[in-house]
């Protein structure tokens, strides 16, 4: 396949791999950011097969897992409502609050319904006028604009019964909140390559300089995460901390900037809380002025909801690459696929997803990293 298959070729990969042992000379921690790149480093093994001066940690780069609870509560609490029509992701689905999950909420007569785009969950409220239709809006930057245009199109429709429940968040703030942390040791990053695809990589050469740590805008596929980590072992073995972007067939330093102008038309920076992280200062979306009338929080009065967050959950230490989803005693029992304690088991970008659904809970490291 075109552009897939290019990127998993073995013997490249080799070659890489043997260019990283020849460029590293002292010990080095990376942090892919994205969840999607979490995911193809423990399907093929990469962490394995590179060699034992580099660690790949992994970072908050999943938006389902680092949808606050409360966020959750009250997603369920509007879901539970007469009249209500829920629109969701799939993904959000099995997501745990503190009582339960979306599921659960449907088994129970919620009307919830997965849908594959906001502008779906716009063509049912417009379908059933008689019904309130509430959308789900989370994710990072990658999915702000499409939630946008559908608040843009309710708004140029006159369409009423339409609202959004937004907890959008913004890589750039979660970035710098892990380098400030008195118990950070990542000393360069692969960067995420769809947010960057919207957003360009302008933003990030602050930070890199700021902080004196190099970040390498990275894709997907195996060799784009071997070759991410190549020139953040480069730089970081030549004293360099820069912006450099891997990904250069999806991704500009301007990014798309259409898509850009609508965000900033519907949506304004505000705080936001992560789950098992916190509240970074300026790391999210809210609705502007003009658009507070989509505001399901608003509509719904669902601020004051009580949370309840499992006690041996470790999954904010793994979201800030203090630590990996083997090292949670829950890992692989209590928490699993089909009873889940924390976000980042159900989540499709989760790492303790990775590690279960790749059997990094049955498997000795030793016999990974065969697939390359």
């Amino acid at each position: 396949m075109k552009y897939v298959d290019e990127y998993r070729d073995h013997a490249v990969a080799q070659k890489l791999i043997a260019e990283i042992r020849r460029a590293v000379t002292r010990p080095w921690t990376l942090m892919e950011v994205c969840g999607g790149q979490t995911h193809s480093i423990v399907k093929y093994g990469i962490d394995y097969l590179l060699p034992k001066e580099v660690e790949l940690v992994h970072g908050p780069g999943c938006p389902v897992c680092v949808t606050p609870l409360e966020m959750i509560d009250r997603a369920h609490a509007i879901a539970r409502r007469s009249g209500v029509i829920f629109c969701s992701f799939g993904d959000m689905l099995r997501v745990p609050g503190s009582h339960g999950d979306l599921f659960q909420v449907k088994a129970e007569g919620g009307d919830v319904r997965i849908v594959y785009s906001p502008l779906d969950a716009l063509r049912i409220a417009s379908a059933n006028p008689d019904k309130k239709v509430v959308f789900f809006a989370i994710g990072f930057e990658t999915t702000a604009p499409a939630n946008a245009m559908a608040v843009w199109q309710a708004k140029a429709q006159n369409i009423k019964n339409f609202s959004v429940l937004v907890s959008h968040v913004i890589v750039p703030p979660s970035i710098t909140g892990i380098l400030q942390s008195p118990n950070n040791r990542v000393q360069g990053f692969l960067g995420p390559g769809h947010v960057c695809a919207i957003m360009g990589y302008r933003e990030y050469e602050p930070i890199a300089e700021r902080y004196q740590v190099p970040i390498v805008i990275t894709g997907f596929e195996p060799l784009d995460l071997l070759e991410g980590t190549l020139m953040t072992i480069r730089q970081l073995e030549q004293g360099r901390a820069e912006v450099e972007n891997q990904y250069a067939r999806a991704v500009t330093r301007d990014g798309n900037v259409e898509a850009q102008k609508m965000i900033n038309r519907v949506f304004k920076i505000t705080n936001r809380s992560w789950r098992g992280i916190g509240i970074i200062p300026k790391s999210g979306y809210r609705l502007n002025y003009e658009f507070q009338e989509y505001d399901a929080e608003r509509i719904y009065d669902v601020e004051n909801i009580q949370t309840l967050e499992p006690a041996i959950c470790i999954a904010g230490q793994v979201l800030k690459g203090l630590k990996k989803p083997h090292d949670c005693p829950a890992f692989g029992k209590e928490c699993n696929p089909q009873t889940p304690l924390g976000a980042t088991m159900v989540s499709a970008e989760g790492a303790c997803a990775a590690y279960y659904n790749y059997g990094r809970h049955m498997v000795a490291a030793g016999s990974l990293g065969a697939k390359l």
